[in-house]
């Protein structure tokens, strides 16, 4: 029994040892009380207007559009966009054009000098509108319409491509925060 006993506060202060070792943090990076520089962020996704690159541009390019920045969007997707357009999509330079010149660079446009009630997907660049996204926004099927419909222009339009028919959220959303509705 005796000998349990010094086991057991053996064991004991071994533990006692290590975690107060493990306490001992001299290391800056790892200290939570405080902020560090030398953080690196990894940026996973972007997907401020969705359909640029889940639809727009090849999937060996998602990785590039990923990591990249809004500044180099322009320069770096531009071409492949309105091939996508002209080509996949059938539709003639003009809607190509319209399409580069409001889904990119990649990221939403929020003009807080616009009435609010003017907010929704890219209604900063087709409606003088506030921009941002709403909850209620169906961006998919806005951006299908723009692409295969007769939004912006009613010649070579695809119709069966211009919904994903997918209805409205399935639950009402919150009048508060977090506005989100429960999850099924």
């Amino acid at each position: 029994m005796q000998i349990q006993r010094r086991m057991l506060a053996a064991l004991g202060g071994l533990a006692l040892a290590a975690s107060v070792a493990a306490c001992n943090d001299d290391d800056d990076n790892n200290d939570i009380t405080g902020i560090s520089s030398d953080r690196v962020f990894v940026q996973v996704e972007r997907l401020g207007n969705p359909l640029v690159s889940e639809v727009m541009l090849a999937k060996r390019n998602h990785g590039f559009h990923n990591a990249g920045r809004p500044s180099t969007d322009v320069a770096n997707h531009t071409t492949e966009l309105k091939a996508f357009v002209t080509t996949v999509a059938g539709r003639e330079p003009s809607v190509a054009n319209t399409l580069a010149s409001v889904l990119l660079p990649d990221m939403l446009i929020v003009q807080t000098d616009k009435a609010a009630n003017t907010a929704g997907w890219l209604s900063w660049a087709l409606a003088n509108g506030y921009g941002g996204r709403k909850l209620t926004d169906d961006v998919v099927d806005a951006g299908l319409a723009a692409l295969f419909g007769s939004l912006l222009s009613p010649n070579n339009v695809s119709p069966g491509l211009a919904t994903d028919n997918v209805n409205q959220n399935d639950k009402p959303f919150l009048a508060t925060f977090p506005y989100l509705a429960a999850a099924n």
